[in-house]
């Protein structure tokens, strides 16, 4: 793949990846924060792998970024889906206000990564295709 071509790919990858971190790093900061349960087991959980998603993208080639891309996307929206429930309807038990620590800033953040990885996903995909075919 020429130089060229492969500069979008690394911003977006660089991007995605951005967004990745910030996402753990809010949950990470929030059970330092003092948020405990079962609640801040999860959160441990989605910042661990928030930062793993968000170093894969940025290491992983080939077959495996693809993979991660996909992890990556189906994670934000999974994340952001239990936020949105946790506002609504609750979640395990669980029910959350707009006005805690980070939320409006976490929906935001989600929102966005999603629509980056979106994006990644679909150039990461395309590119294998365009390489399967010439």
């Amino acid at each position: 793949m020429t130089e060229a071509r492969q500069g979008p790919v690394w911003a977006l990858r660089i991007l995605s990846a951005i967004v990745l971190a910030l996402t753990g790093a809010i949950h990470l900061f929030l059970i330092f924060d003092g948020v405990g349960g079962l609640l801040g087991t999860l959160f441990v959980l989605n910042g661990i792998a928030g930062i793993v998603l968000a170093v894969g993208m940025l290491v992983l080639r080939g077959t495996w970024l693809r993979i991660a891309t996909i992890l990556s996307l189906l994670f934000l929206i999974a994340s952001l889906a239990a936020l949105l429930l946790a506002l609504t309807v609750g979640l395990f038990g669980i029910t959350e206000v707009w006005s805690f620590t980070l939320v409006p800033e976490t929906v935001v953040v989600e929102a966005i990564g999603i629509v980056v990885l979106a994006i990644t996903s679909g150039v990461t995909l395309r590119r294998r295709a365009q390489v399967a075919q010439g």
